[in-house]
């Protein structure tokens, strides 16, 4: 089964081919520039190559021409992007794997592609990447532990040395002091992009501050979990400077200064990446979770995982290498359209956080 990657040379499109090629399996990076994408990414044979632009008007017509089996879409921003990518692929007759991260897009996904995907007996799943697929599978890993599931807190701590790329940045700027809805007290209350600054503890990271960000688990968890009376997601950058900055900028769009930070994404990429002399070598990611556990005692667990710079990125790559590897050999029977939630157990993770020297661990307390 041919896998084509779209985006195959970007930060975790190739991390992505490079793992399918050492399955063995058919992979095949696509991107504008194929000659110098191949030669940057330092791809041998086992990788082929092709020239696709998701945006040209003979994508449909150039995708079906390479028989895919299943494409894999990993070209942000998913911001604003529409399903043709999708549409196109299933209808070239290929199963569908995106890295979407954006909340309307991975929130509509399913009724907008369900029906296509379904007629062509063929799975197609949206945001297979560390939200929402691992974040459900850690939560539906530890909520057995409770009688009443209360809270969800996740937050995400990038290693400040971890490659990022102009289109990471691009999606974090889209959404600075723009309004979104998450849950809290039992009901949906109005938050703001990289506002609402607060302070957690990360397992071997310490205290950072962490700041709102608007993802397709504040959409999807709620119905997911009932009962949950708040789902909250923040990001938390190394340097706290970095966070006022982006606060302070939040904060003057929110007021109705139009600031084009967005098409700042490329310079100050390479700006941050200036500092990364000055930043540590490990990033992070926390679940947390309070309720009451079934003999009446409150608990908070906070599952903790801790990579270093390097293999970081790897992690948002992992639901999509995992989904592919099931259908290329034939074990994932489900179809139709979807989020990727509750399509990944935890422990399947757990090979591929072993592979890249990626720590776990859980902390419990009785309230």
């Amino acid at each position: 089964m041919r896998i084509i990657v779209l985006g195959g040379y970007g930060n975790f499109g190739a991390r992505i081919c490079r793992a399918l090629a050492h399955d063995g399996l058919d992979v095949v990076a696509a991107g504008r520039d194929p000659e110098k994408g191949h030669q940057d990414a330092g791809f041998d044979a086992r990788v082929r190559k092709a020239r696709l632009d998701i945006f040209s008007s003979d994508f449909e017509t150039e995708l079906l021409a390479l028989s895919p089996g299943i494409v894999i879409h990993c070209v942000g921003p998913f911001q604003g992007q529409d399903y043709r990518v999708a549409e196109a692929s299933l209808k070239a007759g290929a199963h569908y794997i995106d890295l979407a991260d954006g909340r309307a897009f991975v929130s509509g996904f399913a009724a907008a592609l369900d029906p296509l995907a379904r007629e062509k007996g063929l799975l197609a799943v949206a945001g297979a990447s560390t939200l929402p697929a691992l974040s459900s599978a850690v939560i539906d890993a530890l909520k057995d532990h409770f009688s009443r599931l209360d809270e969800i807190q996740i937050s995400i701590a990038p290693a400040q040395r971890s490659p990022r790329g102009a289109a990471t940045l691009k999606a974090v700027f889209s959404y600075l002091g723009r309004p979104f809805k998450w849950m809290e007290g039992g009901e949906w209350q109005e938050a703001y992009g990289w506002q609402g600054l607060r302070r957690f503890q990360f397992a071997d990271l310490g205290r950072r501050w962490a700041a709102a960000c608007d993802v397709p688990d504040l959409g999807l968890l709620p119905a997911r979990y009932p009962g949950v009376r708040t789902l909250q997601f923040r990001a938390s950058l190394e340097f706290g400077f970095e966070h006022f900055l982006l606060a302070a900028v939040a904060g003057l769009r929110r007021v109705g200064v139009p600031i084009p930070i967005e098409r700042w994404a490329a310079p100050l990429d390479r700006l941050a990446t200036r500092l990364n002399q000055f930043g540590g070598m490990h990033g992070g990611m926390l679940v947390q979770l309070v309720g009451e556990r079934r003999d009446g005692h409150g608990l908070n667990i906070g599952w903790h995982l801790t990579a270093d710079c390097v293999h970081g990125p790897e992690i948002p790559c992992m639901a999509a290498i995992l989904l592919a590897r099931k259908l290329a050999r034939g074990l994932a029977g489900i179809r139709g359209a979807m989020p990727c939630v509750g399509l990944l157990a935890l422990d399947e993770f757990q090979p591929e956080f072993a592979r890249w020297g990626i720590r776990t661990q859980l902390k419990e307390m009785i309230l």
